[in-house]
């Protein structure tokens, strides 16, 4: 799928949002559902570190978010838009929740399973995944967090 045209904007927004929020400790991903009419509804980052919590990554956090606030599980119709493609446990909690349009920034190159976009368009063939929507700022955030974890751990 192609992005839409105010799928860069809202990227952009995602990455400013989380230079202003990441501690450095956390790996820095950020996500942020949206409705139908681009209504910002929640944004987070990952949150693992902080929490204790294994399953407090950045779409993990805005789903519980919004269903908490609506008092529903089902988040037909939203839009969910992540830094990183959303890893095995996230495409399972995406699904589960019935995201209707999922838009990502860096594709994961660290796992050895077939992309995780696969999983979620088998999972619901009417589940609309745009992947790479500004790739090179989101690849380059991960990259540079790496590249100083890899220096204070010496």
């Amino acid at each position: 799928m192609k992005p839409r045209p105010q799928d860069e904007a809202i990227m952009d927004g995602l990455l400013e949002y989380l230079e202003s929020k990441n501690s450095g400790t956390e790996v820095p991903v950020a996500a942020a559902l949206y409705d139908k009419d681009l209504t910002l509804l929640a944004m987070s980052t990952n949150q693992r570190e902080s929490t204790a919590d294994p399953s407090a990554h950045a779409e993990i956090c805005v789903l519980r978010e919004v269903g908490q606030k609506r008092s529903n599980w089902n988040l037909e119709g939203l839009t969910l838009f992540v830094t990183l493609e959303p890893c095995m446990m996230c495409a399972g909690a995406i699904l589960q929740a019935r995201i209707s349009r999922v838009v990502f920034g860096a594709f994961n190159t660290e796992v050895s399973y077939s992309s995780t976009i696969e999983l979620l368009r088998e999972g619901n063939t009417q589940l609309e995944v745009v992947g790479g929507v500004r790739d090179e700022k989101c690849s380059l955030v991960l990259s540079k967090w790496f590249s100083k974890q890899r220096v204070e751990k010496g």
